[in-house]
């Protein structure tokens, strides 16, 4: 099991990370990434760059050495009731969005306003991915989550720093995501959310535990370029047909 995609990372602009764009197009190559996403953090986060930086990035190369490099951001999910901090006119620069819970902007509450929350952001239909919900700060009803991120057509993400470093007690909160992910129908992305170019694309410990528990590789959209594209076309994102060639290439 092979993830080629990586949905989420940060660079020096977000000012926790470490690493600059050209670092994270060398560490993907070396990984043999078709893909990586970087997704620095919305405004509302204290370490977050200036909404400029997300619509300047057209500046950067699309592709390099074959490798592309698709412009997202990590929004945040908005208090009390849920929206991100995505500014008006900022949707057209972003290929995507993840939305996540962080403590310096959604102050921990209760299982219902957070998964209230959660609702309200997908159905606004500005995210496409929902960032590290196994994290135990923010308990979520998993089953009314997932059944409305299908219906908003929204990834729910296993987030590889939830295992290791991040957000300590996550992981059994992810197994149990994955579970019922599975028994739900729907789908996951597998994501590093590197915060130095040496960790794009790792993903092994999301994949340990996928393989464990046999989770079917066809529900990871982000197992190739392919697939990721696919679904980014069905939010009728222009890089999605901005990529056809290369795809074909």
């Amino acid at each position: 099991m092979r993830i080629l995609v990586d949905t989420h990372a940060h660079t020096i602009a977000s000012t926790h990370a470490y690493s600059t764009v050209t670092e994270y197009f060398q560490q993907a190559k070396i990984k043999g990434l078709e893909m990586f996403s970087i997704t620095d953090h919305g405004p509302e986060m204290p370490d977050s760059p200036h909404p400029w930086h997300f619509g300047n990035r057209h500046i950067l190369p699309r592709i390099l050495d074959g490798v592309v490099m698709l412009r997202g951001i990590e929004a945040n999910i908005m208090p009390p009731h849920g929206g991100l901090d995505i500014p008006n006119g900022l949707h057209a620069y972003l290929d995507f969005a993840i939305a996540s819970f962080h403590e310096p902007v959604f102050a921990p509450s209760d299982i219902n306003a957070h998964t209230q929350a959660v609702i309200k952001t997908f159905e606004t239909g500005h995210c496409q991915i929902l960032g590290h919900p196994g994290n135990p700060n923010y308990p979520l009803d998993y089953a009314e989550v997932i059944r409305a991120a299908k219906d908003n057509n929204v990834l729910i993400e296993i987030n590889n720093s939830s295992f290791t470093h991040s957000r300590r007690g996550s992981d059994v909160h992810c197994t149990k995501i994955l579970e019922l992910v599975d028994q739900l129908d729907w789908k996951v992305t597998f994501a590093s959310d590197a915060h130095v170019a040496f960790d794009v694309g790792k993903c092994d410990s999301s994949v340990a535990i996928a393989q464990q528990i046999g989770f079917p590789f066809e529900r990871i959209v982000n197992r190739s370029a392919t697939s990721f594209l696919a679904f980014l076309a069905e939010h009728n994102k222009p890089v999605a047909t901005e990529l056809k060639y290369w795809l074909n290439s």
